[in-house]
């Protein structure tokens, strides 16, 4: 597991990446956009993720918000809807869900036109090839092709200019709040110092990798609108969503650019006792049920734990079951036997993104009722001389809640997988670099900063619901 400390500093991009602070000391972000003898400018995709105040309406369109003097369309609401639930991972949204959900997906529309507007007050500008960084960071972290992510945008109905907007406004948001504060969080030897003293004095203690969804609550008449929001969030990832998906579309501090990832965090370090008595009580894999602390209400979610330094780690794995049985699960392409060569190709390389990405068997009804001609059953427990020859070669080269590579059978293309849960990963602290301390305590800054700023913003704005 990664041992760098928590890191809340602002990053440009959608999926996780490095923080702005690690490129060089803290320093403001503004990017002018340079005519070159050689090449055109470059385009500035904040700008176009902006619709002009006097945009022309599709027909048969409407307008669902309007944001100063920004209008926020059907159409655009639809489109982040369409987003959402062909990325997040979980199962279809009943239709009680999709209203709650759009209704989410419309407040952060709104949010997201106030710092589009900022950003263009402050003339930061966001190119092509951030952008496309971002685009290549998800599709490397979910394992895909350029064009499978544009195929199961296109599937959805999502353009992938929706996607593009959705980045570029999250870059740009981040350029301006560093550009507005860079200069005025400073982090001084003597902070570093201090911040060192105190992890060495934790060091023996656990240390957690944990992600986080913030949900805030401005005024008191907002309670308990906010709190039903978070309890659709929570359901929504208990029925699979993927935490990563559901925070950047929804929670509202700098992490959710870096699909809430915090970093690691010690023991005791998070902001309230609310916080750090829940983090204490979950296990690697599992999702809090909202939080109600500072500001709002919070969802965290373990990826993983590492021991105080100095323990002693195990390096043996139990069996599954003590006869040698393995819980099972099937997911079954119904092809056919003799598929023709193109559908075929096109259900081995969807196999292989689900075997990549999947982690036991929890989210594996989700995922056929969303693929049409799929099925998902469970195999219960099964010995391995009691599989077929294909299926048995797959299992056994599988480690606990893995997915074994796909193979094909006279029913279809089939996707077996391990539902017995992985051995935790026990790995003990190591103290993190001088470096890592300064983006530590220059990030948290910064994101209290930037938490003033946007509820300045709302605090000032024209917004009319409709």
């Amino acid at each position: 597991m990664n041992t760098k400390i928590r890191n809340t500093a602002l990053v440009a991009l959608f999926a996780l990446s490095a923080p702005l602070a690690a490129q060089g000391a803290p320093h403001k972000h503004r990017e002018q956009a340079v005519a070159s003898l050689e090449q055109p400018p470059p385009v500035n995709e904040a700008a176009a993720a902006l619709p002009p105040a006097n945009r022309q309406l599709m027909p048969g369109d409407s307008v669902v918000a309007i944001v100063n003097d920004s209008v926020i369309s059907d159409y655009d609401l639809r489109q982040r809807v369409a987003l959402f639930a062909s990325t997040s991972g979980g199962r279809m949204p009943t239709a009680s869900e999709m209203k709650d959900i759009r209704e989410q997906v419309l407040k952060q529309l709104e949010t997201e036109r106030l710092e589009l507007e900022e950003a263009r007050k402050n003339k930061i500008t966001v190119s092509t090839d951030e952008v496309d960084k971002s685009i290549n960071n998800i599709i490397t972290e979910n394992h895909l092709t350029a064009d499978q992510l544009a195929t199961m945008l296109s599937r959805s109905g999502v353009k992938m200019e929706t996607l593009r907007s959705q980045i570029a406004a999250q870059i740009a948001w981040s350029k301006t709040v560093e550009d507005q504060y860079g200069d005025q969080v400073k982090v001084s030897p003597a902070n570093v110092d201090a911040e060192l003293a105190r992890i060495a004095a934790g060091a023996n203690k656990p240390h957690f990798a944990v992600s986080e969804i913030f949900l805030s609550v401005d005024t008191p008449e907002q309670e308990a609108k906010v709190k039903a929001d978070a309890d659709n969030l929570e359901a929504q990832l208990k029925q699979g969503a993927q935490f990563a998906a559901v925070a950047r579309q929804f929670s509202q501090t700098p992490t959710a650019a870096q699909g809430g990832d915090m970093g690691v965090v010690v023991e005791g370090q998070l902001p309230s006792k609310e916080l750090n008595d829940t983090l204490a009580k979950l296990q690697p894999g599992e999702v809090s049920e909202p939080i109600r602390s500072l500001g709002g209400y919070y969802i965290l979610y373990l990826r993983g734990r590492e021991e105080g330094a100095g323990t002693k780690v195990p390096n043996t794995v139990k069996a599954a079951n003590p006869d040698g049985s393995i819980p099972l699960g099937r997911l079954l392409f119904q092809t056919g036997p003799n598929p023709p060569p193109k559908v075929l190709k096109t259900v081995m390389q969807i196999a292989q993104q689900i075997r990549a990405n999947v982690v036991g068997c929890d989210r594996m009804p989700a995922i056929a009722a969303q693929i049409k001609g799929s099925q998902y059953f469970s195999l219960g427990n099964m010995k391995p001389g009691d599989m077929s020859a294909a299926m048995r070669t797959a299992v056994m080269a599988a480690g606990p809640g893995q997915a074994a590579a796909p193979f094909q059978s006279p029913a279809g293309v089939e996707v077996i997988v391990r539902c017995d849960k992985p051995t935790p990963v026990i790995t003990a602290f190591h103290l993190p670099t001088r470096d890592e301390v300064e983006q530590e305590l220059y990030g948290e800054q910064v994101a209290v900063l930037a938490r003033r700023y946007l509820r300045d913003l709302r605090r000032d704005a024209d917004i009319e619901t409709r």
